[in-house]
């Protein structure tokens, strides 16, 4: 049975570039979410089927381009599948096996390792959330009231936080690193290779 790889939990650099990234993160995200709902949520109303609904004031940090208005997502990625927490939780601590696994097995690239991080902190973000809130705090909205030319239609209708940002630009990132190193061979896959 094969072991699973511990040179990267042996090398500081490794280790930072991941769990600090994570902690980071994870600490600027709940920070943020915080300062939002004590600052802005004036009361919480909960329907009868359960769902939350916030009642925000609304900050217009850069006004039209970036405003902050608390919003209650019990839903996934754009509130999507409204109503299914256990599932979201359970699929998060998945995601963190998987991300916990693919650190361990990773190459001493440090961009990705950080890159894992970013989504770790993503992943950890919104899991706090639904697990003692029910639900994940979501507070910035960009381009707000701005239309589809010729339509009425909302340019960008949802509100979100930063862990939702981490994990965005954490797969997009993870795509460009693939791309950028789809040639590559591990250590194992080039012996494999090698002529006997």
């Amino acid at each position: 049975m094969e072991q699973i790889p511990t040179q990267n939990l042996r090398s500081p650099v490794a280790l930072l570039c991941f769990f600090l990234t994570a902690v980071l993160g994870l600490g600027l995200d709940l920070w943020t979410k915080n300062i939002a709902f004590d600052r802005l949520l004036i009361s919480m109303h909960e329907t009868d089927d359960g769902i939350v609904i916030p009642l925000s004031r609304t900050h217009q940090f850069i006004p039209g381009w970036l405003h902050f208005h608390v919003t209650a997502n019990q839903g996934a990625v754009f509130g999507k599948a409204q109503g299914f927490r256990w599932l979201f939780v359970i699929a998060s601590i998945g995601a963190i096996a998987f991300l916990l696994y693919l650190f361990l097995t990773s190459r001493p690239h440090r961009w990705y390792q950080f890159v894992l991080g970013l989504l770790l902190a993503g992943v950890l973000g919104n899991l706090y959330d639904r697990a003692r809130f029910g639900y994940v705090r979501d507070m910035i909205y960009a381009l707000p009231d701005r239309t589809w030319p010729g339509t009425e239609r909302e340019l960008f209708p949802w509100i979100f936080n930063l862990a939702d940002s981490y994990l965005c630009v954490g797969v997009f990132l993870m795509i460009v690193y693939m791309y950028l190193h789809k040639h590559e061979r591990t250590p194992r896959d080039a012996s494999a290779a090698a002529p006997i």
